[in-house]
């Protein structure tokens, strides 16, 4: 099983990787560190995935990872959560596309540590 811990414990990896998944359902673009940036890949596919799936057992192991988290409005001016999102909006956009939803671009180091920074975000 190859990943990597980022200097957490499992319960706060899992935190963080939950919180990033659903900024970037969100937001669609995040800035982070290259290593988060690519733990965080292979989770956000996989939501994606089971949003593309669409019935009531994929929104619910969707829900049981994205936190609740408002997304801003839909197309009809009604509030919409991560979740919602995720299946409303992003999902069927790559109705078509068999994997490779996400993109990482680098930036270069960070000014205080020198970590490499990148822009994930949604094909």
């Amino acid at each position: 099983m190859a990943y990597s811990k980022l200097g957490r414990t499992s319960s706060q990896r899992k935190a963080l990787l939950r919180d990033l998944a659903t900024d970037l359902i969100i937001n669609e673009r995040i800035q982070t560190t290259e290593q988060k940036a690519k733990e965080l890949r292979p989770v956000v596919e996989k939501l994606i995935t089971l949003g593309k799936r669409g019935d009531l057992h994929a929104r619910r192991q969707v829900a049981s990872f994205v936190r609740r988290e408002a997304a801003g409005q839909n197309a009809e001016g009604k509030a919409q959560d991560a979740i919602q999102k995720l299946f409303a909006d992003v999902a069927p956009r790559f109705a078509e596309r068999q994997g490779g939803y996400t993109r990482i671009m680098k930036m270069g180091p960070r000014r205080g540590d020198g970590a490499e920074i990148v822009i994930i975000e949604l094909v």
